[in-house]
């Protein structure tokens, strides 16, 4: 997903939100999926910045904050769809240094 016009190289797990099941192209243009790419990396950005900044003036813990973002990431005002607002989450949990967690995902 690397063009010769951009810097930029989407990663795979990014791509992926734009394959149907049982295809290998995907449904949107390359520079669709990039800009896409750089919304989503940059709002993972700012939420673990954000985050901490919460953790620290609030004195809650960790988990409070990412449950909070997790469904902020889902309203119909975040700016990111279904797909994104799980990647976007995902990302939020690396950055952070955890390793991904398909049950804090979903919210059980």
């Amino acid at each position: 997903m690397d063009s010769e016009e951009s810097q930029i190289i989407v990663p795979p797990s990014f791509v992926e939100l734009f394959l149907e099941p049982g295809r290998t192209r995907p449904t949107a243009s390359r520079a669709h999926i990039t800009l896409r790419y750089e919304f989503c990396e940059d709002l993972a950005q700012l939420l673990c910045q954000r985050s901490q900044e919460i953790r620290a003036d609030l004195g809650v813990t960790e988990d409070d904050v990412l449950e909070r973002m997790r469904v902020g990431l889902q309203g119909a005002d975040s700016g990111v769809d279904a797909g994104e607002a799980r990647w976007v989450f995902t990302r939020l949990l690396e950055l952070l240094g955890h390793a991904p967690d398909p049950d804090r995902l979903r919210g059980d």
